[in-house]
């Protein structure tokens, strides 16, 4: 600020003023200041606890942040008041501390940064500070979202070029101390030290060790001391798979470089479900003989066939001679669904991003696809009959009328050239399916209703204006899904308007799905496997500002935030039409809706003879049961954070009939970091990490045991006791979520490897599981009922497998997995490195970077006093590095 007001002052001496400037154009400011530097910075995440009333400022539970924006003139000085700056803001901004500056909020994160009338302009060099106070914290440095843009009137928009990357440390300073949510955070920041005592407990493995071992880990396995090469090739007879299927193996063997052969090494398979008795008896159980002379694979059905030569499949090292051990294994799968969730309308990922997913899935017996195709972001598939829903609601663009587009949201910028726009065609999805089919995985398409809707209503609203320009008012209300005599004032917790919910109290809602599930139907139809199971959504269908953080103005409490909540309206309380349905009798209330619309939306799918119905608990949770429901099953994808009661409210929803889809966000949303690092990619919300130790060591039958492994999103251990029955769980899902993940590779990154601890956990229950006991008590740190030596000996040899064979695979395949960070230490003057996966090459550097040296673990280095050290972990291909950081 002293830079600035000294430059004005400078110009009122030589008779200069802001307000005697000549008028700029308009596309030259613009264009001037897309060329600022931009600095953002993180100063306070403990607001409330330094001076700042946060609970006035209508902040959820009275937390915010502090934040500075520290915009740089490269330029001459710009006087122009006629502009403005976008920004995805993911928190909103209470208060602006430079009263020349104002920040609104549009619509979602988009929020627009503007001049007041006491602004007085850039001058050339300058650099303006712009403190700021946001709602909650910001503790990973994926909460500064890309892609500022600068606009003005009769101008066109130009993204700000520092702003323009994926390489957010560009301009988001670093976070220091300001990691910790609040002063008592008992979470580790991840360093190369505090990491190298996490891995400690963590070897190497001899390879020896590791023979025999098939991933994920089978019911039975006898080992025996012969070892078959298969480097002369293999003879396959797949006639017991279809065409497709038999492609899909081929494949698989081609990327390990294994060749067939018609002499080579034969590989016999069959069907024979008599062969399997009790709980093996099951869709995908296998029996797997590997002799010298021949493997031979029998299924219980073509899934268990195709699933038991993944796993002589999975013997085979990356790298190397092609020796697999002999063996016999007995194996079936734990869970009869086997789940991974891909968000692809919050960003939009590519078809062969979602082929390469499917891959990976089939190679470690998953079987499951939930794709998750629409939100208030992005509508992801074409509808024949309804174009808008791909014309407008796949694309963001700065269009604040919204009748091309949707506006930009999620770092997306102005236009519509990154994935923050694309859809899938009638074709690609078509195609996704089959790929899907051949490997073993149903596709479970969800359309998300009746909150986070909003690419649909906003589409569907471009088409209703577009047909009533034309005089055709019948075909314009036919799918149109809102109420224009709503006027609620809602918030969503995306911070969406009312526009994020579809009217479920409209007829033209129903046609609407009804036409979209039919549609989708023609399409598994086409692509062989008929739909079988349709995602409803239902999450979330709520006004945030009437949550428990907040309060009204007239009767304020402590530690929430102050609103006046008169002024705010739960979703559709204004829509004629719902007050009508309610009064009717047909539905008990406002917060009945969603569950009201569940069933009959379950009505529409019976008809389109869909068997089962699946949907976030939320969207359910006002229903009888299950048999309320038309269709003959009704899943619900449970998520619930367990520290906050999931591990008592999850048996509801079995005593209830519903088959439960473990999917906890604490421990198995890959959306959130890896570790606490604020490098890290990721929300957080539920959990300040989840790496693949974790996930492997959640044990989705019983949620009271995972007090005893894990601790709170602020590392406090926790207690759990539930006095309910338990149902037992019908499957696990792992899920992606994908606010912050905006291309393929920060996809993969975030995905792979810790989903495969996710298929070791939905295929094989471990010996450390116990079973589910009414009433047991579980406290972190003091009971010890969890067998934590076998655990620990569990992880390592799994940690080992991932380290020494499957990333090797991986990098096959061109999966862009994380590489973990190294740990470090200097102990005695030498260094010491180790790895969450051990296996994986490890390097250091002693000159800044600027060459590597291979770390031999018997062969330590000497560090010198001033040496400074960096440290990185390398795929095996050598292709890729991990995150450099130094000690």
């Amino acid at each position: 600020m002293k830079k600035l007001q000294l430059s004005f002052l400078a110009l009122s001496m030589m008779g200069i003023t802001a307000c005697s400037a000549v008028p700029q154009n308009q596309q030259q400011v613009v264009d001037q200041i897309s060329q600022f530097g931009v600095q953002y910075q993180v100063t306070d995440n403990q607001a409330a606890s330094h001076g700042v009333d946060c609970a006035q400022l209508g902040a959820d539970w009275a937390s915010c942040n502090r934040a500075t924006i520290r915009l740089t003139n490269h330029g001459p000085a710009i006087t122009s008041k006629n502009w403005a700056i976008y920004m995805s803001n993911v928190h909103e901004t209470l208060r602006v501390d430079n009263d020349q500056f104002k920040m609104t909020h549009i619509v979602g994160d988009l929020t627009r940064l503007e001049p007041t009338d006491k602004f007085t302009g850039f001058a050339a060099g300058a650099t303006v500070e712009i403190p700021i106070v946001n709602e909650y914290w910001q503790l990973f440095i994926t909460d500064v979202m890309p892609r500022w843009y600068v606009t003005a009137a009769g101008a066109s928009p130009k993204i700000i070029t520092s702003t323009d990357t994926e390489n957010l440390t560009d301009f988001v300073m670093p976070f220091g101390e300001q990691w910790k949510r609040t002063a008592d955070d008992k979470n580790v920041l991840m360093q190369p030290v505090s990491r190298f005592e996490k891995n400690a407990d963590i070897k190497l493995l001899p390879a020896v060790s590791l023979r025999g071992q098939i991933t994920p880990t089978p019911r039975s396995v006898n080992i025996h001391t012969a070892d078959v090469d298969l480097s002369q090739g293999v003879a396959l007879q797949l006639n017991t798979l279809t065409a497709d299927q038999a492609a899909a193996v081929q494949q698989r063997f081609a990327l390990l470089n294994i060749k067939t052969n018609p002499t080579g090494y034969g590989i016999a398979t069959q069907i024979d479900a008599a062969r399997f008795k009790g709980e093996e008896a099951v869709s995908g159980a296998y029996q797997l003989t590997i002799t010298p002379r021949g493997t031979d694979i029998v299924g219980y059905d073509s899934a268990g066939v195709f699933y038991g030569l993944m796993s002589l499949l999975s013997l085979v090292p990356a790298e190397g001679k092609p020796l697999i051990a002999t063996l016999e294994a007995q194996d079936a799968p734990r869970f009869a669904y086997r789940g991974a969730f891909l968000d692809v309308a919050r960003n939009f990922h590519s078809k062969q991003a979602v082929l390469s997913m499917l891959d990976q899935m089939a190679a470690w017996k998953m079987n499951k696809f939930h794709f998750h195709l629409s939100d208030d972001e992005g509508w992801r598939i074409e509808i024949p009959g309804l174009p808008e829903l791909t014309e407008v609601g796949s694309k963001r663009c700065h269009d604040m009328d919204e009748q091309r587009c949707l506006v930009p949201q999620l770092g997306s910028g102005p236009f519509s050239d990154n994935n923050g726009s694309g859809y899938f065609s009638r074709a690609d999805y078509i195609d996704i399916v089959k790929y899907a089919q051949a490997r073993n995985i149903e596709v479970i398409p969800e359309i998300d209703m009746p909150a986070h809707a909003r690419a649909a209503v906003i589409a569907m609203e471009a088409r209703y204006n577009t047909l009533m320009k034309a005089g055709k008012t019948r075909e314009a209300s036919e799918f149109r899904l809102v109420d224009p005599t709503d006027t609620s004032n809602t918030t969503s917790v995306q911070l969406y308007d009312r526009t994020s919910y579809l009217n479920p109290c409209l007829d033209s809602s129903q046609r609407f799905v009804d036409k979209v599930i039919g549609e989708i139907q023609r399409m598994h139809r086409e692509a062989g496997q008929p739909l079988n199971t349709w995602h409803f959504g239902g999450d979330e269908a709520k006004n945030i500002r009437l949550g428990a953080g907040y309060t009204d103005i007239s009767n304020p409490e402590a530690g929430k935030g102050v609103l006046d909540q008169s002024k705010e309206d739960k979703p559709w309380a204004k829509s004629q039409v719902c007050q009508a349905l309610v009064k009717s009798g047909k539905v008990q209330d406002l917060e009945h809706l969603p569950s009201h619309f569940a069933l009959e939306v379950s009505q529409l799918v019976k008809a389109h003879g869909i068997p089962v119905m699946q949907a976030w608990q939320d969207g359910l949770k006002d229903a009888a049961n299950a048999q309320a429901f038309a269709t003959s099953r009704t899943r619900v994808n449970f998520w619930d954070t367990l520290y906050w009661g999931g591990f008592d409210s999850a048996n509801d929803w079995t005593q209830k009939n519903y088959d439960v889809i473990i999917s906890n966000p604490d421990y198995v949303y890959m959306d959130f970091p890896y570790e606490v690092n604020p490098l890290e990619r990721g929300y957080y919300w539920g959990t300040r990490y989840s790496d693949e130790r974790k996930m492997f060591s959640f044990a989705p039958d019983n949620l009271p045991q995972n007090a005893e492994t894990s601790v709170d999103r602020d590392g406090n251990a926790f207690t759990t006791t539930s006095e309910k029955p338990w149902g037992g769980a019908y499957g696990l899902s792992a899920q992606l979520w994908s606010e912050t993940v905006r291309t393929d590779q920060q996809m993969e990154y975030m995905i792979f490897p810790r989903l495969l601890s996710v298929a070791e956990r939905s295929w094989h229950r471990a010996s450390w599981e116990l079973d589910y006991q009414q009433g047991r008590n579980f406290k972190g740190g003091e009971t010890q009922h969890v067998n934590q030596k076998q655990l620990k000996r569990d992880w390592q040899r799994f940690a080992n497998l991932l380290g020494q064979r499957e990333l090797g695979k991986m990098d096959k395949a061109g999966i862009h997995y994380r590489l973990p960070v190294p740990g470090a230490r200097i102990l005695e003057g030498k260094l010491e490195m180790n790895v969450a996966l051990p296996g994986l090459p490890l390097q250091y550097s002693l000159d800044n970077g600027n060459s590597w040296l291979d770390y031999n673990p018997q062969d330590r280095p000497e560090i010198g006093v001033n040496d400074k050290v960096m440290v990185r972990s390398q795929s095996p291909d050598g292709t890729r590095i991990s995150r450099v950081e130094a000690l």
